[in-house]
């Protein structure tokens, strides 16, 4: 088992806690990270587009000159792609981008980039992840003392609003807890930070 060193919220270590190799010593599977990454941002999509056909532009139902004799091209109406305020010829529709993923492919993935932040000493194991008040500056003190000044990912075990509240106004910054945690958050950060309570909440879901 991997071991990583365990912080406070003032940035000085304070143990160490072993991981688990299933899930944070993994083999790291880009195929399958690529995949779940691709659906997920396909989710993110309105799929509202939408322009208008031939058969839909108002207007051009008249043959504008006669068939021959004007040395011109043979045309019927004005609603002709190659007009201007034609139709478009290939008109985007609305549609749902939705790709389905397997679970076993999306629980790889998970494993994959976990174990990816720890191979790249990216991750931050910290003992506990709890505010008094919903204060940034609180929580932009505690990034510097982890050194954690790019793009972070705050986990936690569950829902903390206080923690949420305090950290969402800070750029680059997210924070989730392990029932919403996704691939593209955690491969898209520069550090993880996770409490201790978080990690072991993390095992027992992906235990196999």
């Amino acid at each position: 088992m991997a071991n990583v060193k365990v912080y406070n919220m003032q940035g000085a270590a304070v143990g160490e806690m072993e991981l688990s190799d299933a899930i944070f010593g993994a083999e790291v599977h880009v195929a399958a990270m690529h995949a779940v990454v691709r659906a997920y941002l396909n989710a993110q999509r309105q799929g509202t587009q939408s322009a208008l056909t031939r058969t839909e532009v108002r207007g051009g139902g008249r043959k504008i000159y006669r068939q021959k004799g004007t040395g011109n091209a043979r045309h019927h109406g004005r609603r002709a792609p190659q007009f201007t305020h034609g139709g478009v010829v290939f008109a985007p529709k609305p549609r749902d981008y939705r790709i389905e993923v397997p679970k076993k492919v999306r629980r790889l993935a998970m494993k994959s980039a976990l174990s990816s932040k720890v191979a790249e000493s990216e991750i931050i194991v910290v003992d506990k992840l709890a505010l008094a008040e919903a204060k940034t500056k609180n929580v932009a003190t505690m990034l510097k003392a982890l050194d954690a000044t790019k793009k972070t990912l705050i986990v936690t075990a569950d829902v903390d609003e206080t923690i949420v509240r305090a950290a969402k106004n800070i750029p680059d910054v997210k924070t989730t807890f392990v029932g919403s945690m996704n691939v593209y958050d955690i491969i898209n950060c520069d550090k993880f930070i996770i409490s201790q309570d978080a990690v072991k909440r993390v095992e027992e879901v992906y235990a196999e």
